[in-house]
């Protein structure tokens, strides 16, 4: 059910050390950033041991700062998600498209939950 979680750090470079040095013993190490043309600005990074389970986000502003990403069978799933979150009172947080900055076939759809936490639906297939 869970494709990956995320916080927010109020500071990048401590909070990357920390969790450098405290998931290492885990076998977890960043494996990926997304570069800040995608970001707003801000500093992203995903630690995993084979792909990035759990993402920092630099904040920027106060918040509950809590991302949450529901795995998907299909890019229709992901749509179907979209729809329905924003039809249940969520905001568009970036519709359902593909997002290369993450891999080629990343299809995602984010909206805000009415708590101001970033729920998204993902699909990793190639379609």
């Amino acid at each position: 059910m869970m494709d990956h979680v995320g916080i927010l750090v109020a500071d990048w470079t401590r909070a990357k050390a920390f969790y450098d040095a405290a998931l290492a013993p885990l076998g977890a190490t960043m494996l990926q950033t997304v570069p800040e043309q995608y970001t707003g600005g801000v500093k992203v990074g995903g630690y995993g041991q084979q792909k990035p389970d759990f993402w920092l986000t630099e904040a920027n502003e106060p918040g509950p700062g809590r991302h949450y990403a529901f795995s998907a069978a299909s890019r229709a799933e992901v749509d179907a998600f979209y729809h329905a979150a924003v039809a249940a009172g969520g905001q568009d947080n970036g519709g359902p498209g593909l997002r290369p900055e993450y891999h080629p076939d990343y299809y995602g759809a984010f909206v805000i939950d009415p708590d101001g936490n970033n729920v998204e639906a993902v699909c990793h297939d190639a379609e």
